[in-house]
């Protein structure tokens, strides 16, 4: 599988870089929002015909604990994988004391999916306004090669940051587990990145889309400048 793996990572990092960034350490600077440039519609194009096309296996044996504890500090940066992302983020983030900058305790997120502004307090009762989504749900790598991975790599594609965006906490909770045939942003501007970044999440770690995911991705793409 690591060779196989080895094989999409020219195509990755060229869409990794045009669209995630990289999370950096935990301090001011390392902490600020990447700029991502305008998307290489025909590169994700390319990388998408790199991509199997294969029916959806069984949800049989799946669960989160496949994909390892939630939010480790899989870049060994100090910080878990939850608030370098939300740190990645939010706009004017501050940081509970005594925590090396690491636990993110407001900010404010210009929402990609709604194209809202939202407001984040952690709390019992607020942090959930904010959720850190999978682009590509768990479940739904589980069922198009996630089962073949070996468990680190299925630990690293939990917590990749290509794979991981702050987002609206009742929209994400909506879209669950679907893939881009069944749902997609209500924020059409974001379209065309959701589905390149998806794209280069499959084809990082050799996972597969349906016939409908396929049509429904090139369709999008086919649309962006």
């Amino acid at each position: 599988m690591t060779n196989r793996l080895d094989t999409t990572r020219t195509f990755t990092l060229l869409i990794g870089l045009l669209l995630a960034g990289l999370v950096a350490g935990c301090d001011a600077a390392a902490h600020a929002e990447p700029k991502i440039p305008e998307i290489d519609a025909a590169a994700a194009l390319a990388q998408l015909e790199t991509v199997p096309v294969k029916g959806r296996a069984p949800k049989t044996g799946y669960s989160r604990e496949e994909f390892g504890p939630a939010w480790a500090d899989t870049d060994h940066n100090g910080c878990d994988t939850r608030n370098d992302i939300l740190a990645r983020d939010l706009e004017g983030e501050t940081f509970k004391p005594g925590t090396q900058n690491c636990v993110v305790v407001t900010g404010t997120l210009a929402d990609r999916y709604t194209g809202t502004t939202i407001t984040f307090v952690r709390g019992n009762t607020t942090s959930s306004a904010v959720q850190i989504d999978h682009i590509i749900a768990l479940s739904d790598a589980w069922q198009k090669g996630a089962q073949q991975l070996s468990a680190a790599q299925r630990k690293q594609l939990a917590n990749d940051p290509l794979n991981l965006m702050a987002a609206d906490g009742p929209t994400n909770s909506a879209k669950g587990d679907k893939d881009a045939a069944t749902w997609l942003p209500p924020n059409k501007a974001f379209r065309c990145e959701y589905v390149a970044r998806q794209t280069a999440v499959k084809a990082k770690y050799q996972l597969w889309v349906t016939q409908a995911e396929h049509a429904a991705i090139a369709g999008i793409l086919g649309t962006c400048r």
